[in-house]
């Protein structure tokens, strides 16, 4: 056999007809126990063989660095068959006479969006059923080494070797590639791509899907498409398949909230110049006569409210009567698009075989670290096995551990979001100081006011330190996970998915909350601040509200992380990769395989789909936890996923090794967490409306006390701030230089020093506080009716797809029968009489299914 004859991107054998299922790699070494993985590595691949699979191994002479050897391993006709029983997976038995339905949220969608049918759906829709090796000629073979796709080739192997034994070891039998991959006897274990993603296969007779996908799927310049769901299920299995599908759906779901968000956002900017509010504050003779208060000790001077003339302004763009009819809005949209994403994976359960789908095995089978680390045994009740089993008491220890880390970071979450509200209290001063004394900021001051300094330095300070907790905590929460020993690899990511969650979630909304619900509410009045550990005055909110800090805060946070975060994905694999294949060319002369070449790109990973969604379920908070403070969170949402969706597809079709293939039915408990996400933003931005939002104080002076018929809003501002007579100050709060005005205003509702309650909250504001929390029980009762409502409406199973079902059911027992029947009748010949009986008994169960459907 001559090396070079053969194609470098061969996915077969070296007779060019058996494939490539399987590549297991290992280096060897000269450590002291070299001995012990090639003895377990000898017995391993034995015991692959006995199972009928074929190796075949490349010599590391052969190698690109000279160092790697390569067991390739196909599975001949006969293991697939078996296993495919063993592992019930379903395979076609008749073309189906149910025409395709297309039923998407924009159904109305252009025909350049559209991709090709061939590429949309590869294959044509079958009646199927498990498969059976006695009954093979009932299903529609045509070629056996085309069959069964790619996918479940690979999960069939896959299958074999984590459950192939390698030795007795410690009077313990020891099995699977997990453990030996752990224990750095195999280096590495992968399926192979289809060839090439830049190039078709060059045989026409073989098909290069890798190339189908990154042409249709993977390139940025297809952004505007549809996803080619079937081929991506086909190739990297139904698990990142439904990832794909929730993905897209969502995204689709978005550029509804967005075009919404979107016209709350040029109304408000229609209103921006003609709302009463910023016009009483710009007015010279309004707002330019009223002298405010200082917004810290000492250092900060009197100033005019004027001075903040844009900041209004601009606050008007998100805080105005649209506001609460987005909040409401969003409470809705969030509902249809649970609602509607059950029944797209209804939907999605029948197109891809997965109404009967049980657990996927590997993620039941226990862990090695659980194995190598328990010293009982135990008798399994169901098997009557003796299995390994580790007592509570032995994993309570952890336990404590990993709660207490996991309060310890989120403390520390906290501790850093107070250290930057300490740098902005004692920054602000600073800020104040330098920009009053300074005479060439003075113009600068009309756009760019302390206030603002302050907010966009702190809310960038603040994304940093998210940024630097987050790369610290995957790490030491993957540690704690792994040190609580979880028996199955399921156990194991739902502990890590709520270590996870509850972590980010405090790390990137902490900030939101705080500017959202504490910021300004606890201030006190002049003469009498609160002081944060009796250092720094706390802060307080600008007069047009805290709402456009939200909304800083927010849109730097958000978008922040979305660049970061498709930065990173896209250029980690992208420097490793490269610096992995740099350190491979030793022999530049001898050929880089396909198995070579897929073993230098980087691993997806089994947690590959974990940070996924991790990242998109953040994402989803952003979206609706605070979205009554940021109308255009959804676009900025709707914007990144496109990216996103193409990011992903890129690096796994061109950057990461092919993933073995899995089977989901859903997508698993993050559907809960959104589900909780959903309930919680219905309170979050009823909040912000009544408490965060000046809607409702503007509401209440509108009906209550306005005396303005034609501008009922006019005088609003002037209402709003209470009256502090300078002489109160206590001596080390003031300023030190005379002014020749006498009292000075602050935001709140407070009777006047000439009061005999002077500086006591007054009757306004009792009024304003029962209107907040009236307004948040009606927002909140009439939001979550219309929830129940939808939810109880629309159906979790769409009426098609249960007619489908019923349909496919029916037809399946029914060529079942017909084939039963045909191989009595061969078996039986010409003993007539038992035959009838048979046929009796086989129509019996057909009208049985009948009946029952």
């Amino acid at each position: 056999f001559q090396k070079r004859a053969q194609s470098k991107d061969s996915v077969f054998f070296r007779d060019g007809v058996r494939q490539i299922d399987f590549v297991l790699s290992y280096v060897d070494d000269i450590k002291k126990d070299a001995e012990i993985k090639a003895e377990r590595r000898k017995e391993f691949e034995q015991n692959l063989r006995k199972t009928g699979l074929e190796l075949e191994i490349e010599d590391k002479r052969d190698s690109e660095d000279g160092r790697t050897y390569f067991v390739k391993i196909h599975a001949p006709w006969e293991v697939l068959v078996t296993y495919a029983e063993v592992l019930g997976i379903k395979m076609p038995v008749k073309e189906s006479d149910i025409p395709r339905t297309e039923n998407s949220p924009l159904r109305y969608m252009l025909g350049p969006v559209r991709l090709p049918q061939e590429v949309k759906f590869p294959r044509p829709e079958y009646f199927t059923a498990q498969f059976s090796r006695h009954r093979q000629e009932l299903f529609l073979i045509e070629d056996e080494a085309t069959f069964f796709p790619s996918s479940s080739r690979n999960r069939i192997v896959y299958y074999i070797l984590s459950r192939c034994p390698f030795g007795v070891e410690d009077g313990k039998k020891r099995f699977g590639i997990d453990r030996l991959l752990t224990s750095n006897t195999y280096s590495s274990a992968y399926p192979l791509h289809d060839g090439q993603y830049w190039k078709p296969a060059e045989s026409p007779s073989t098909v290069n899907e890798r190339y189908t996908l990154y042409q249709n799927w993977a390139r940025f310049s297809y952004f505007y498409k549809e996803q080619p769901l079937d081929l991506i299920k086909d190739y990297f299995g139904e698990k990142i398949g439904i990832y794909f599908v929730f993905l897209g759906f969502y995204t689709e779901m978005l550029l509804i909230a967005a075009v919404v968000g979107l016209a709350c956002l040029i109304y408000g900017i229609l209103l921006m110049d003609s709302n009463q509010t910023s016009t009483d504050i710009c007015d010279p003779e309004i707002g330019g006569q009223l002298i405010m208060c200082p917004l810290c000790d000492q250092v900060c001077d009197y100033w005019r409210l004027n001075s903040t003339c844009l900041s209004s302004k601009l606050s008007h763009l998100f805080d105005n009567e649209s506001t609460v009819f987005f909040a409401i809005f969003m409470g809705i949209w969030v509902t249809l698009f649970l609602e509607f994403w059950k029944q797209r994976q209804a939907r999605l359960e029948y197109e891809w075989d997965l109404v009967d789908f049980e657990e996927e095995q590997q993620q039941l089978q226990l862990r090695p670290e659980f194995e190598a680390m328990c010293k009982h045994r135990k008798m399994n009740p169901v098997t009557k096995e003796l299995e390994p089993y580790m007592p509570l008491w032995n994993r309570i220890p952890w336990y404590f551990l990993s709660g207490a880390t996991v309060t310890f970071w989120m403390a520390l979450v906290v501790s850093s979001m107070v250290a930057v509200i300490v740098y902005r209290l004692s920054v602000f001063a600073t800020f104040a100081s330098f920009m009053e004394s300074e005479a060439t900021l003075q113009h600068v001051k009309v756009y760019f006011t302390p206030q603002l300094a302050t907010s966009l330095s702190g809310s960038c300070l603040n994304f940093i330190v998210i940024l630097i907790l987050n790369f610290f905590y995957e790490k030491i929460s993957a540690w704690i996970t792994k040190m609580e020993i979880p028996r199955t690899y399921q156990e194991y990511e739902s502990s890590l998915t709520l270590k996870m969650f509850l972590f980010q979630f405090v790390n990137y909304y902490s900030s939101c909350f705080y500017v959202a619900f504490f910021k300004g509410k606890f201030v006190g009045y002049p003469g009498k601040y609160t002081y944060l550990f009796n250092v720094w005055r706390s802060e307080e909110c600008d007069p047009g509200g805290c709402l456009i800090e939200l909304t800083t805060q927010m849109t730097i946070v958000m978008t922040g992380k979305q660049i970061f975060g498709n930065i990173k994905e896209a250029i980690y694999p992208l420097v490793f990769n490269w610096w992995r294949r740099r350190k491979a060319r030793t022999n530049s002369e001898k050929l880089y395989s396909r198995w070579e070449q897929d073993h230098d790109l980087e691993t997806f990973g089994q947690l590959g789909l974990f940070y996924e969604y991790l990242e998109t379920v953040i994402q989803f908070g952003f979206v609706t936890l605070f979205v009554a403070s940021f109308p255009l969170a959804p676009l900025l949402a709707l914007l990144n996923n496109i990216i996103e969706i193409r990011v992903d597809a890129w690096k796994l079709t061109t950057q990461y090794r092919r993933p073995v293939a899995a089977k989901a039915h859903s997508i698993g408990v993050w559907q809960d967490i959104l589900y909780g996400m959903a309930v919680v933003s219905v309170a979050t931005n009823a909040f912000i409306v009544a408490f965060t939002s000046d809607i409702i104080p503007r509401l209440v002076y509108y009906y209550a006390y306005s005396t303005n018929i034609t501008h009922p809003l006019k005088g609003y501002v002037n209402n709003s701030l209470s009256v502090f007579l300078i002489a109160d100050f206590p001596n080390h709060t003031a300023p030190s230089e005379k002014r020749e005005f006498t009292t000075c205003r602050y935001r709140d509702y407070r009777n006047p020093p000439e009061d005999k309650d002077k500086y006591i909250h007054n009757m306004q504001f009792w009024h304003v506080l029962a209107a907040r929390m009236t307004f948040i029980i009606v927002m909140e009762h009439i939001v979550f009716l219309v929830k129940f409502l939808l939810a109880w409406m629309i159906p979790d199973v769409p009426k098609d797809v249960e007619e489908r079902l019923k349909r496919e059911k029916l037809m399946t027992v029914k060529i079942l029968h017909d084939f039963e029947l045909k191989k009595l009748k061969e078996n039986l010949g010409i003993n007539s009489d038992l035959f009838s009986k048979q046929v009796m008994m086989e129509e019996s169960k057909v009208q049985l299914a009948k009946s029952t459907i």
